[in-house]
């Protein structure tokens, strides 16, 4: 989170020298100001803040300062009061009179004329301190705010807002030189436009500038950055080549995700995952990342300083004095080359800076209306940021019924809504927030920014809510008001393979790639619709530039996936298990073995199991004992025939046949399944840990010899899968899982994590026949049994 910072007024060490001078003019306009009586008007409780920001030499109470001003001021008080006090000298000795060695008369005498020259050079000082290093007089501030009864400690911290003369909304250094008389006061216009007035006061404020951002633009660089960045999952609106920090969870890698079965369905909360949906990376309402901006220098300085070495430098410098006649032509030579070498540079490092500048442009949610009322958007956003969600809410809806022209307070009453859903989990709450920002996007007068943060994060919370095609139809929307931006098109590509539409998607894809070759993100998602496709050779090169790239929104675990199941498809090991290994370092694999995307930390991970390690030993024996009724009533379903068998539609087959007939699936029965196998159907609703997995299934699987099975792993690791054995051939039925193999018995279960890597060979003369029961894992507890999500 960007930390606003409270840009005070720096001063060069020259301007400490002008607080003996204000201090003796004060004294002569018969009102003598020490430093006692300045620290004795200062508010206890705002002594350590005002210190902070009060001005060298302004009245700041210093224990080691005070003996000194002290001494400057003990001769002209002396004069003033009549009195002669001893003066002590450098060597140690009291002279009476304060004068040098005279007598009664010489001492007043030295002394008017000390004082004359050191009034006279303080004087010299303090106005050159004054005109060549642009400082304010703030004692003379001070005092002209006492004529007008101001409340010393806003005088210290700048808050002269009655003297705003510029209408910048602040007391800054502008308006002190009005206040004093050295400049006359603009009359400011309020429907002028930042930009407006950046342009009639360029020059003051690229000196400005150097100390930080103008009040105004750095609340509102506060604010657009902990909007970007408040979101958990999902790419931000700085991020311009990056589309969504992470893939939606429909995106499976071995096994796609079916659709929710409920229209209301929530998915879970981002929050909960050790990968939040981005940009829910903690993708930022608005979808940007804006940084601190380096301290600007001016034209000058980076012609100066920003040279690559120390003769152009030296060049440069020649080059800002008048130039001198060569006493050699050689002489003249060098310089000629120095200065071009400088000039060269120079014009190097202009684009650079341009370059970083149009990259770390800030966004402007502000139009002209909204900065007329800036004070109270300010106050409304400042209680949300404190989580205030319920204050702000209230806040922002005052300013809607007051200013219903207002695209950003309607903005922010999204935004304070989008907060209180998250905070009640309210479907109905987040609803309005996405009805709000569209409301934001749609008035008159919505700067571009406003609109691209307002209907990003509305498609974002749309996809939170399973709104696919809402989310689509606002995407398409951006697109079309912003055809440039090649990361919202990235984003559209996204909502296309949530839909499953994959021709949609690989259109887009192709569409950026064609303008943006080397977009990482692109390339990633289209090498995942290629292998998809099954064009296996073709995905390699697009998935593994994806990950090289390293951009944003690439590095996803379905990616290292997809690439080292190419990879291993293709017959290249090694470089399929590099990849796997370089996902378990990046956190998104258990191991390079267990390669499961959706799982529950903490629980206990082994390929194989025993039944009494399972805890499931009752349902294992009643298998086990019925396992000749199961086979009866699974070969009755295959002999009648009737396509209840389905083939394996999850490409994990080299060739073969592979049919499955489904009972139980996501914790639900199957449509009329279980009326071909009641019996089979009766034993198994009398376990829940089965029938109530959401996360997996029951199901016959009939394999044809000649039958090959990828290595691959199943989605998640809060399952554990068991094979019970119907009709098994004599020979060439096996399963590897990791490094171990073994085979199939009739009658007999066996228990594997399907988590971990796992393939099938079926190289026997006649078809095999298991039954699959999909249990919870036993380390699960009742709450998240019921609260994870199907898969």
């Amino acid at each position: 989170m960007q930390r606003y910072r409270h840009y005070g007024n720096s001063y060069s060490s020259s301007s400490s020298s002008a607080a003996p001078v204000e201090e003796l003019h004060a004294e002569e306009e018969e009102e003598v100001y020490t430093e006692e009586e300045v620290c004795e008007e200062l508010p206890v409780e705002e002594e350590e803040e005002e210190v902070l920001h009060t001005p060298a030499g302004a009245g700041v109470c210093n224990e080691e300062e005070a003996p000194l001003m002290q001494e400057e001021v003990q001769p002209v008080a002396q004069e003033a009061e009549g009195k002669t006090a001893p003066v002590e000298s450098k060597n140690g000795k009291r002279t009476e009179g304060g004068g040098g060695g005279g007598g009664g008369g010489g001492g007043p005498k030295y002394s008017m004329f000390t004082w004359f020259v050191v009034l006279a050079l303080l004087g010299v000082w303090s106005s050159v301190a004054v005109v060549y290093f642009d400082i304010v007089d703030y004692d003379n501030v001070i005092a002209r705010a006492k004529e007008f009864h101001m409340n010393f400690s806003e005088v210290l911290q700048g808050k002269l807002t009655a003297y705003d003369t510029d209408g910048d909304g602040d007391f800054d250094v502008e308006d002190a030189k009005v206040l004093l008389g050295l400049k006359t006061a603009k009359t400011p216009n309020v429907r002028d436009s930042a930009e407006e007035k950046t342009e009639t006061s360029k020059a003051s404020d690229e000196t400005t500038n150097q100390q930080g951002a103008e009040p105004a633009e750095a609340t509102t660089s506060q604010t657009l950055t902990e909007e970007t960045t408040e979101s958990g999952p999902a790419p931000a609106l700085g991020d311009e080549v990056s589309g969504s920090q992470d893939v939606e969870s429909e995106i499976q890698a071995a096994v796609p995700l079916p659709p929710p079965v409920d229209d209301d369905f929530v998915p879970d909360d981002p929050r909960d995952s050790a990968h939040p949906f981005e940009n829910d990376v903690g993708i930022d309402t608005t979808g940007v990342l804006v940084e601190d901006p380096p301290p600007q220098e001016t034209v000058e300085e980076a012609e100066r300083y920003l040279t690559s070495s120390k003769f152009t430098q030296e060049a440069a410098e020649e080059a800002e004095t008048p130039s001198e006649p060569a006493a050699e032509p050689q002489r003249e030579s060098r310089e000629a080359e120095r200065e071009a070498e400088a000039e060269v540079t120079t014009e190097k490092q202009a684009e650079e800076k341009l370059k970083d500048k149009a990259k770390k442009k800030k966004p402007k949610l502000l139009n002209k209306f909204d900065k007329t009322i800036k004070a109270e958007i300010d106050a409304a956003e400042k209680l949300r940021k404190k989580g205030k969600a319920e204050e702000a809410l209230k806040a922002f809806e005052a300013l809607v019924q007051q200013f219903p022209q207002s695209p950003r307070a309607r903005y922010g009453k999204a935004q304070s809504e989008d907060d209180m859903a998250e905070k009640l989990r309210s479907n109905d709450m987040l609803q309005r927030a996405i009805n709000t920002y569209r409301e934001a996007a749609e008035l008159p007068d919505v700067t571009s920014d406003l609109l691209r943060a307002a209907l990003k994060r509305r498609a974002e919370r749309q996809q939170f809510l399973g709104r696919m095609r809402g989310s689509l139809m606002t995407l398409e929307k951006l697109v079309h008001i912003f055809p440039e931006d090649v990361s919202l098109k990235n984003d559209l590509g996204v909502a296309y393979l949530l839909l499953g539409d994959n021709k949609g998607a690989k259109k887009v894809y192709e569409e950026v790639l064609e303008v943006a070759p080397g977009n990482g993100f692109a390339k990633v998602h289209y090498g995942f619709i290629l292998k998809s496709e099954n064009k296996i050779s073709e995905s390699i090169p697009y998935l593994r530039g994806g990950l090289e790239s390293g951009e944003p929104g690439t590095d996803d675990g379905r990616f290292y996936f997809h690439l080292g199941d190419a990879l291993q498809r293709v017959g290249d090991n090694d470089n399929a298990y590099h990849w796997y290994e370089l996902g378990h370092q990046r956190g998104h694999f258990a191991s390079v073995w267990q390669r499961s995307l959706y799982n529950v930390d903490g629980l206990k991970a082994q390929p194989w199991w025993m039944p009494k390690e399972t805890g499931y030993t009752d349902l294992v024996k009643v298998l086990e004992r019925n396992w000749k009724m199961i086979r009866d009533e699974a070969l009755a379903v295959m002999d009648q025939n009737t396509g209840l068998f389905l083939p394996e539609e999850e490409n994990l087959r080299e060739k073969g046949e592979w049919g499955q007939y489904t009972l139980w699936q996501q914790g639900r029965k199957v449509g009329n399944s279980c009326q071909g196998v009641p019996k089979t159907c009766s034993l198994l609703e009398r376990f829940p840990e089965a029938t109530g997995c959401k996360r997996g299934q029951i199901k016959f699987s009939v394999m044809q010899p000649g039958t090959h099975v990828w290595p691959h792993t199943g989605p998640t690791n809060c399952r554990l899968r068991m094979h019970l054995g119907l009709v098994i051939p004599k020979q060439g039925c096996r399963i590897r899982c990791t490094n171990q193999t073994r085979e199939w018995e009739e009658g007999k279960v066996l228990i594997f994590d399907d988590s971990f890597e796992h393939e099938v060979w079926q190289d026997a003369d006649s078809y095999r026949l298991i039954f699959i029961v999909d249990v919870w894992h036993p380390q699960l507890t009742q709450y998240q049994r019921q609260t994870l999500s199907p898969i």
